[in-house]
């Protein structure tokens, strides 16, 4: 029996917290209106008639207004952390564009491990909200291959040019 191939990447992740002069509810109604929800029965849908790859990214463009998606979302950590005397909010999602993510994972299905991309929205105790997200790019990078990360590059452009839609600082890293 041959032995197990084990690989190891090392990288250097960035983590992006942006503190909002509004309110926690107010920058979660406004982050969630931005980024709707994942239609799961429409896209369903083309997968079950063997739609052409172009009816998947027209509905991308329908549904995604500002490209991303929200494909899942969880407020249920507050209730057991409230129990130990923890009265922070704060909301998890995982958002994403498989169209966009099919462009690293014909390259190594792996990148899934990033895609969708993690944020969170919590509220601090000045009452201000915070957006906390990883920069896709320093994790896209960590595969070596250059088309990945330039989805990543890409995807760092992307969630600029939904901050400035929600009229929030871009941290510069983002836009280099």
């Amino acid at each position: 029996m041959k032995p197990d191939v084990i690989t190891m990447r090392s990288y250097q992740a960035r983590r992006l917290d942006i503190v909002v002069d509004r309110s926690f509810e107010d920058f979660r109604h406004q982050y969630e209106r931005a980024v709707p929800p994942y239609d799961a029965e429409a896209f369903e849908a083309l997968v079950a008639r063997r739609a052409p790859w172009a009816d998947v990214l027209t509905l991308m463009r329908e549904r995604a207004p500002h490209n991303f998606l929200i494909y899942w979302s969880s407020e249920d950590l507050q209730p057991m952390m409230n129990l130990a005397g923890d009265s922070a909010h704060c909301v998890e999602y995982l958002m994403g564009n498989h169209t966009i993510a099919e462009r690293m994972y014909r390259h190594d299905p792996a990148v899934m491990l990033y895609a969708p991309l993690r944020t969170v929205v919590s509220g601090l105790a000045d009452g201000k909200a915070r957006f906390s997200i990883e920069q896709p790019s320093c994790a896209m990078g960590s595969f070596g291959v250059d088309a990945i990360y330039a989805v990543g590059a890409e995807l760092d452009h992307e969630i600029a040019t939904l901050l400035r839609h929600l009229g929030i600082t871009v941290p510069p890293q983002l836009s280099d």
